[in-house]
């Protein structure tokens, strides 16, 4: 709830402050009639750079503490004028600008900026409380008093086995939606299984650690007095999921226009070429460890499909119907993917998604090591940094997923929108491969 309302506050600030940044700018021309037109295209040229300048001020910081973001937007006003004073100097349009027109474009913004802000501030403050960010405590056989604001719930089963199994992690991923902290107070010999569990998460966790108040360590933080200890950072920043997620959007509505007559065309072969249904469906692992439904056209015999993933698909497979056999060397089974794409369960590009039966040699992939779930902290992809680089098709040995996985968190840890498109672009080379079978 709280990160939805963040969201829909971070909303009107940007809204909010085109509105004043606008309004200024008008007020200023409406007081001084005979300003150049090249002079208000000048003058406009100040909003992107205000914008660009303030991105980190729509933050959950800004919303707690809104008369120090308003401090911060003055500041990154003032210096988007004289960003473009300077670019218009160097264009050599710096002639026609008004001094007084200057000056009142920032005086008249700079107002409205403060109070689009202190209203918004205000909503802030009464629906947040001082606080907007979801905060969760985990008890997990200690007790402690709990600060107000903060929700408590008692362990789940999942750090009391040697591998832990998805369903388990996938139970843990549901009590932990709409939670942006995360807080766990444990018995001192299950630390390390906690600190692997919520690496893979999407939340920003932390781990209660007493023993670190005696020691004095430098630089760790605190939670109701007791000092914590950082595991999980959460994953992608806002920032960066709203682009990636506006790359995946920007791609995946023309794909699916342009696409539209190979997906009624397979779906149609799929039907004719033995009996089911054209879809199959399986549950793989996503982001923060969550359970979601994958789609694929259906390129097995229903009755012999793998519904776990089990087997892995071999060379001569006799389970692959006629169809199945080229649309799986092609890759284009994987095209219905582009509505998991669409519904927001994957990105085009990430850590591909594995079934939860999928088999290492004879270990399940998330038994062959315990980085492993690390790897759900982003959302799974159509193609990842290890397609690319040819780990794929069947897993008969254990480095297959090593290799697999070294790709995968290598991915994870330097992401950037760049490499997205640098991946897209080398997964055209590697649509028709060796190993697909």
């Amino acid at each position: 709830m709280k990160r939805r309302l963040r969201m829909r506050a971070y909303t009107a600030l940007l809204i909010g402050d085109v509105l004043a940044m606008t309004l200024g700018f008008l007020i200023s021309l409406w007081l001084m009639p005979a300003v150049l037109v090249d002079q208000q295209r000048l003058l406009t040229a100040a909003l992107p750079i205000y914008l660009i300048l303030s991105v980190r001020t729509y933050s959950a910081s800004t919303l707690a503490h809104w008369r120090r973001g308003l401090l911060k937007a003055a500041v990154n006003l003032f210096v988007a004028l004289m960003l473009t004073v300077f670019i218009a100097f160097l264009v050599k349009q710096a002639a026609p600008i008004s001094r007084l027109s200057l000056a009142l474009a920032f005086g008249a913004s700079a107002l409205l900026l403060a109070i689009s802000r202190a209203a918004i501030g205000w909503w802030c403050a009464h629906v947040f409380g001082g606080m907007p960010l979801s905060r969760l405590l985990i008890l997990d056989g200690v007790d402690m008093p709990c600060p107000a604001g903060v929700r408590v719930t008692s362990t789940p089963r999942v750090v009391r086995q040697d591998a832990i199994h998805p369903l388990a992690l996938d139970r843990l991923a549901k009590q932990l939606g709409g939670v942006d902290q995360v807080f766990v107070a444990c018995l001192p010999e299950h630390r390390a299984q906690w600190a692997t569990v919520l690496k893979g998460s999407d939340v920003r966790a932390e781990l209660l650690v007493p023993e670190l108040d005696a020691v004095g360590v430098i630089g760790n933080k605190h939670f109701a007095g007791v000092a914590t200890v950082l595991i999980s950072a959460g994953g992608f920043k806002t920032r960066d999921r709203v682009l990636k997620r506006t790359v995946d959007l920007a791609l995946v509505l023309p794909a699916l226009v342009v696409l539209t007559p190979l997906l009624l065309t397979v779906a149609i072969l799929v039907l004719l070429d033995s009996p089911g249904p054209i879809l199959f469906v399986q549950k793989r692992v996503g982001l923060g460890n969550k359970l979601f439904d994958v789609y694929k056209f259906r390129s097995m015999r229903q009755e012999l499909s793998d519904k776990d993933g089990n087997v892995s698909a071999g060379r001569d497979d006799m389970r692959v119907t006629r169809i199945g056999r080229i649309i799986r060397s092609t890759s284009i089974d994987e095209l219905p993917q582009l509505f998991n794409i669409l519904k927001g369960d994957m990105s085009f590009v990430g850590p591909r998604p594995h079934a939860m039966g999928s088999l290492a040699g004879d270990q399940l992939f998330w038994e062959v090591d315990e980085r492993y779930h690390h790897r759900h902290v982003c959302k799974p992809g159509l193609t990842g940094l290890a397609q690319v680089r040819g780990f794929r098709g069947a897993t008969h040995r254990r480095e297959d997923l090593i290799n697999r996985l070294d790709a995968d968190l290598e991915y994870v840890n330097e992401w950037s929108i760049g490499r997205d498109i640098l991946i897209l672009l080398a997964t055209l080379r590697v649509v028709v491969h060796r190993n697909a079978f």
